[in-house]
Order: C-alpha cells, then sequence, then structure tokens
C-alpha cells in the first residue's frame, strides 16, 4: 500500500482514531503498509492535518496504531517526508515552526496558486519564496530525530521520501538547487543531501529497515531536468543507494495526470523508468545486480500487468495507491478474484464534509 495524503489527523497532526481505524483495515490485507507522508517538523503545507512523527506525543500516538497492525499480522512502514519548499510561510504550522519555509535555494516553486485560499489565506497565496537552507546537516538532523521517533513508535522501518519535487528531489534537481557549496552544482554534490539523509536514518535503523522512494519524471511540484541529466542523475543516485543495501527502493513511473502545465508545456521529463533505472537494481540476467535491495514499482499499475512483472523478475512488488482508498481489503480481493470498487470519491481523498474524518476515509467497505 503506497503512501497516500489523506490530511486526516485533525485537529493538529496528532494520530486519532479515524488513523488508527484506516491503517488496521488496510493492514489486514496488504502486504506492507506504507504510513502516508509523515512530516518531520512542522511545515505550513496545504495539508496542515497531515500526521507528523517528531515528537513524543507523534509516537505515543502512532504506537497504538502499529501495535493493532501488528496484532492482524500486517507490517508498516512510516515515509519520513519534508516538503521544502512546498509550503507558505502564513499556514499556522511553519508559524509554529518559528522560520521561514526552506529550501536548497531561492527559488519559488509555481503551481501553489490558490491552494492556501480554503485556510483563509489570500486566493493568489502560493508557495512561499523559499529561504535558503544554512547547513544541510541541521536538517539531517530532523530526518534522524524522525526517524528515533518512529523507532519509538513501533514502525517497521522507515522510508525516505525522496520524490514528488519535496525536498530531497529539490536538492537532487539543478533547477531548484544552485548552492555553489559541496551540496550542490555535480551530480555528485545534489545526490549528497539523500544519501547522507538515508545514512542518518540507517544509523537507527539498519538498512535491511530503511527503504526510499524515487520519481525521476519529476513534473510535480515544479521538478524536471532535461533527459540527459535526469538520466545522468538518477543512474548515478540509484547506484550510490545500491552501495547502502536498503531494504527497496521504490520507484514511480510517469504519470501524465502528475505532471502539470506551465506555459503551455509539461513540465516533468517522461521516459522508461522501469526500463532506464530497472537494470540497475534487478536484472535476471545479471547476477552482479542487487540480491539485497528490493525493486518496487509504483504507478497506476493493475493487479495483472503487477503480476506479469513480477513473473517476470522484472520487479520484487508492486505498489498500489487510490486502489487501497476504496478497497480496504485489496490484496485479498485480488488473491480471491473479487471485483475491485474502482470508483473512490475523489471529492473527500484530502478532506472531508463536515466533521466526521472518517467520511471517505475508513467507511468503505470490505467485499461481501
Amino acid at each position: 500500500m503506497a503512501s497516500l495524503t489523506r490530511n486526516r489527523s485533525v485537529p493538529t497532526t496528532i494520530p486519532n482514531d479515524a488513523n488508527f481505524e484506516y491503517y488496521v483495515q488496510r493492514a489486514r490485507s496488504a502486504g506492507l503498509v506504507m504510513t502516508e507522508g509523515t512530516v518531520i517538523v512542522h511545515q505550513g503545507t496545504n495539508w496542515p492535518n497531515a500526521a507528523g512523527i517528531w515528537s513524543m506525543e507523534h509516537a505515543r500516538a502512532w504506537k497504538r496504531i502499529t501495535d493493532e497492525v501488528h496484532n492482524v499480522g500486517g507490517k508498516i512502514f512510516c515515509q519520513l517526508w519534508h516538503t521544502g519548499r512546498i509550503a507558505n510561510n502564513d499556514m499556522p504550522e511553519q508559524k509554529l515552526a518559528g522560520k521561514p519555509v526552506p529550501g536548497p535555494s531561492a527559488v519559488q516553486a509555481r503551481g501553489g496558486e490558490g491552494l492556501f485560499a480554503r485556510f483563509g489565506l489570500d486566493k493568489s497565496a502560493g508557495y512561499s519564496m523559499p529561504e535558503p537552507i544554512e547547513d544541510p546537516t541541521t536538517i539531517i538532523a530532523d530526518y534522524k530525530n524522525a526517524a528515533l521517533m518512529a523507532k519509538e513508535a513501533g514502525f517497521d522501518g522507515v522510508e525516505l521520501h525522496s520524490a514528488n519535487g519535496y525536498l530531497v528531489h529539490q536538492f537532487l534537481d539543478f533547477n531548484t538547487n544552485k548552492r555553489t557549496d559541496k551540496w550542490g552544482g555535480s551530480v555528485e554534490n545534489r545526490c549528497r543531501f539523500g544519501l547522507e539523509t538515508l545514512k542518518a536514518l540507517i544509523s537507527v535503523w539498519g538498512p535491511d529497515r530503511v527503504g526510499i522512494k524515487i520519481n525521476p519524471c519529476g513534473g510535480y511540484d515544479d521538478v524536471g531536468m532535461p533527459l540527459e541529466e535526469t538520466k545522468e542523475t538518477f543512474t548515478y543516485y540509484i547506484q550510490e543507494i545500491l552501495k547502502l543495501k536498503l531494504a527497496y527502493i521504490q520507484l514511480v513511473i510517469y504519470l501524465p495526470q502528475m505532471d502539470p502545465e506551465f506555459d503551455g508545456k509539461k513540465r516533468g521529463t517522461p521516459h522508461d523508468v522501469l526500463g532506464t533505472y530497472g537494470p540497475l537494481i534487478k536484472d535476471p540476467s545479471n547476477p552482479s545486480t542487487s540480491d539485497t535491495t528490493k525493486l518496487l514499482l509504483n504507478g497506476g499499475l493493475n493487479p495483472d500487468q503487477a503480476n506479469e512483472l513480477i513473473s517476470s523478475q522484472l520487479i520484487d512488488a508492486a505498489v498500489f495507491g487510490t486502489l487501497w482508498i476504496s478497497n480496504p481489503d485489496l490484496q485479498t480481493r485480488v488473491e480471491q478474484g473479487k471485483e475491485l470498487n474502482t470508483q473512490p470519491d475523489h471529492k473527500t481523498f484530502y478532506g472531508f464534509p463536515g466533521d466526521d474524518p472518517r467520511v471517505g476515509y475508513s467507511d468503505y467497505p470490505d467485499a461481501a
């Protein structure tokens, strides 16, 4: 089960009864549950009720969930998330942070205009111009603290969110990373932040309990480089990640709906993600590829496609997102050949009417 931002940890960032019900329902069926993007510090995102994992209060609330996930036979990883420049200085959570929206460099993201109006900000308000991070090791320390809290919370491991234009991805991309120090410039320097963050997570969990999510095609949240530079950057990044012997690398394939247009042009860099990077991680014809780090593939797959890729030994596992929203017993339905609910309520993906967070969240039934 993919990480799915659902914005249900009301009234704050502390997991609640609705989160408990939602995760336990799906853990009864899923091979592995990945939590929603779980913020590692106060951040002024347009998801003010995304769950957090930076304090003992967060850890205690998550522990109640992970204990019951384990009681029903499930496994659950916590996805560690820092949005970087994808935030607004006037949001309450950013004010609680006591510092401005950060980023690798002072490069403002497009595409956020209007997203903050429902929280009382001006209709034209978008993502704030980020304040360049003076010392990236301070953010790496925040990730390590979140990893420690995740361990206190009883998770089975952690995943570094290195995709979708958020902070780690911002360091990887030369359009958002204009630094001239050891954290920017060359491919090696731009990859440094993600790799050093992984090492911090490994120092807490060990490599076999750490995964990473990567989206080379970009687009979402205004990132993306030309194809040659994209391939060069992500090939190096993955090769260096493999040296760390992580539990898995989750690759996200190109999805047109995740690629916005700016000035009449798509922002991302479409290319064959599995064909380009998959053989670096898993290649049945080449025994020198990793037998430690598993390859997970995410992005609009259906169960038949997933089974074919797994049977062909091109991937180790498939990650599903939207299907888990409306099918809390998705894997059981697939195994038993039962009909899937392919009509989720899109209006409740990131919010809910009235005052009941369960609506469109934990009120989808199992198959009869």
